[in-house]
């Protein structure tokens, strides 16, 4: 795929919605506003400016660094005031009852530039609700050092985690101590990243029973039907999943089993698994044809539109150009 994204910051806009009952409360709820932060960097440079605990600062999604983000946080007992750190803002809203947990938005408005183009994305109805490689790091080697932890080859992770070196110079032969000066969020999230690879290879496995084009795809090529299929809950693998054919042939391939997911010398790392949507409905506004003025003879447009929590801007965009790519042909199932 040739087109480009986030050759600006501005490139790259994500609102998130999500209803919130202003009802008087313990929390102070606020409307955050950032560019070129992480959320978890955001809320951390809240709370010092707040003089309270990270801890008490709570949100429901993490948003791009590399974009202009607005998403909702609560503070316990947050001071009734508004913020300007440039970069950073935050609006108070008002007082509620309950903190703001991970994963209570309803979903993501995205108004996203596509730049390096010639013609227009095509005006999709449906995609392929794959995990995008955002899910697994910079060096897409995530999900290796999730499957060491989850097979428990302790020693095998801590070679990939630099952070460790300095805990095993001290206690020799202690990986499991070792794993444990990395925040558990980060472990959890790299265990998590294992179970998106899982899953992307699970819907893939069964979307090429179907007429199907291939996504290319840097941990693996992905198959998207031709046409719609019929949506279906699959869960991504965990010590709590329901278990299909596909799942088990899959974990049985990767030399996993359902109770690896739960690392009994780390109960702290919670593996249960979820069902996902395997198909996203989507409704894009797709705007006319510019001049790119960052890429020489090349075109640009904006592209707007609604995915519920969870799932992956960039891989609705990669399904809108899938059908101009030379590589990715027709295949029928065998």
């Amino acid at each position: 795929m040739d087109f480009k994204l986030k050759q600006k910051t501005e490139d790259f806009s994500v609102k998130e919605v999500m209803n919130l009952k202003l009802e008087g409360g313990r929390f102070a709820y606020y409307r955050l506003f950032k560019k070129g932060y992480t959320t978890q960097k955001a809320v951390e440079i809240i709370a010092k400016k707040m003089g309270v605990r990270t801890k008490f600062v709570n949100f429901s999604g993490n948003k791009d660094k590399d974009a202009v983000t607005e998403q909702y946080v609560s503070v316990l007992h947050g001071k009734k005031i508004n913020l300007d750190l440039g970069n950073i803002r935050l609006e108070y809203l008002g007082q509620g009852r309950k903190r703001i947990n991970l994963g209570e938005h309803k979903g993501n408005e995205f108004e996203i530039v596509v730049r390096n183009i010639t013609k227009k994305p095509k005006k999709i109805k449906w995609f392929v609700n794959y995990f995008d490689v955002q899910r697994f790091g910079k060096n897409l080697n995530n999900q290796l050092v999730g499957k060491l932890i989850i097979q428990k080859k302790f020693r095998e992770a801590c070679k990939l985690l630099p952070e460790t070196k300095e805990h095993l110079e001290k206690h020799k032969n202690d990986f499991v101590g070792a794993l444990r000066t990395i925040p558990k969020r980060t472990l959890r999230l790299l265990c998590n990243s294992y179970q998106s690879y899982l899953w992307n290879i699970i819907v893939s496995e069964i979307l090429k029973t179907y007429k199907h084009r291939v996504l290319v795809f840097p941990l693996g090529n992905l198959a998207v039907p031709a046409r719609k299929v019929k949506n279906r809950k699959i869960w991504v693998p965990g010590f709590s999943s329901e278990l299909n054919k596909e799942e088990k042939a899959v974990l049985k391939r990767e030399g996993v089993k359902k109770q690896d997911f739960r690392v009994k010398e780390m109960p702290e790392l919670f593996l249960p698994g979820n069902p996902r949507d395997m198909i996203i409905d989507i409704s894009p506004e797709i705007g006319k044809l510019e001049r790119d003025e960052l890429n020489k003879n090349k075109k640009k447009c904006k592209v707007r539109f609604f995915l519920p929590k969870g799932s992956y801007a960039t891989m609705a965009l990669k399904h809108m150009f899938i059908g101009k790519q030379s590589n990715n042909s027709f295949k029928s199932s065998n």
